[in-house]
């Protein structure tokens, strides 16, 4: 789950992290208020939306005057916001936040993200803030820094030496950058973050360490202990596709393409994926029914994946373990006779109560595509929906 700017910002300050005081605004007769409320000879103003890269589509500006700050919080209120992450179809703003500027000296890349490969949680961080983490990657590798933690000894002063040395921080900021995250990692692990991100973290003129931005994704499967946390949920920026799938326990990524895919299992559903990406077709979503599905739960994964208006044809990929074929046939036999299936559909069926899956779809009459292969699936499929 991902929080907005200004409550990530909030939750920093509950961990004693110096941020300035800013204030969210919902609607337009808020702005002049809010901006009253500051003594401050800049102030900036920032779109509030579940993506990065929001200054280069318009969505922060630097205000010198109240005046400015107002015109551009009323022009991104409503507004479109398009990024590289929102795609071309951007995403509408519907809040906007206001904060003091500071003086700064020097911006750099600080994230907290969990490193499944080792399994600690590691620092990342660069002398180059204020840029996407990932051309610096690409084009200086060699000002990335990388700073493993093992989550049971936890933050210690000797990882504050290192990120102070690899960032080149000057005396007074050394102490800072210690302290700093010694706060973010006690906030990861009690919040169960999955990731943690500050760019840029700007040292200021006074050798101060501000975090300007944050943004933070929380482990899905840990909010059951964190209500405070799930209170923090915008839907709005969700997918409804994904929402509706959640209802029901169902994994639901939306993508590109125009094949959609309902299989059992994270692992085979990233093999039908790909698969279908062999035989020159795009994936319209990852949507992965559990080994434990139900009748119930094949329909509204059908209904799901028809709703997207993208989608022209569906291929169902079950390997019957714990789930049974059977039951994902009538499923889909059910769904069909509940809603018009105007799309191919082809239906590879493998495992327990396979036979009997198969013959409730040969009875049913639907124009259905069987087959017993994972290739053969993948082809048909994608000729189908090329024809």
């Amino acid at each position: 789950m991902n929080i907005h700017e200004h409550q990530a910002k909030d939750l920093l300050r509950q961990y004693g992290i110096n941020i300035p005081e800013g204030k969210v605004i919902f609607n337009t007769n808020e702005i002049e208020l809010a901006i009253a409320s500051f003594n401050a000879p800049v102030l900036v103003v920032k779109a509030q939306i579940h993506a990065g890269g929001r200054g280069k589509g318009g969505g922060v500006e630097v205000s010198k005057t109240p005046a400015d700050a107002n015109t551009y919080a009323q022009a991104m209120l409503g507004m479109n916001l398009v990024t590289k992450q929102t795609g071309a179809s951007g995403k509408r703003v519907q809040r906007v936040y206001i904060e003091p500027g500071v003086n700064i000296k020097k911006e750099l890349y600080l994230s907290f993200v969990i490193d499944r490969e080792t399994s600690n949680i590691t620092i990342i961080a660069s002398t180059e803030g204020g840029m996407d983490i990932e051309e610096v990657a690409e084009k200086h590798p060699d000002k990335i820094i990388k700073v493993p933690i093992n989550p049971v000894t936890g933050f210690q002063p000797f990882h504050g030496r290192r990120l102070a040395k690899g960032l080149k921080l000057p005396l007074n900021a050394k102490d800072g950058i210690g302290s700093l995250c010694q706060k973010l990692f006690r906030l990861f692990v009690e919040k169960d973050l999955a990731m943690l991100e500050i760019n840029p973290l700007v040292i200021t003129s006074d050798d101060a360490l501000i975090p300007l931005d944050a943004k933070i994704s929380f482990d899905d499967n840990a909010l059951f202990r964190h209500p405070d946390i799930q209170a923090l949920r915008d839907l709005t920026e969700e997918d409804p596709k994904e929402i509706a799938a959640s209802k029901f326990d169902l994994n639901y990524v939306s993508l590109d393409g125009n094949i959609g895919c309902m299989v059992n299992g994270a692992g085979l559903a990233m093999a039908t994926m790909d698969i279908i990406k062999l035989h020159g077709g795009e994936p319209a979503n990852f949507l992965d029914v559990g080994g434990g599905a139900t009748k119930e739960k094949v329909q509204a994964a059908f209904k799901i994946i028809l709703s997207d208006p993208a989608v022209r044809g569906i291929l169902v990929n079950i390997f019957g373990g714990i789930m049974r074929c059977d039951v994902i046939a009538q499923g889909i036999v059910d769904a069909a006779h509940e809603m018009e299936i105007h799309v191919p559909v082809v239906v590879r069926l493998q495992g327990t109560n396979v036979d009997l899956g198969k013959d409730i779809l040969t009875r049913s009459n639907l124009n259905l595509h069987t087959v017993d292969s994972l290739t053969d699936a993948a082809t048909t499929i994608v000729n189908a929906v090329k024809g």
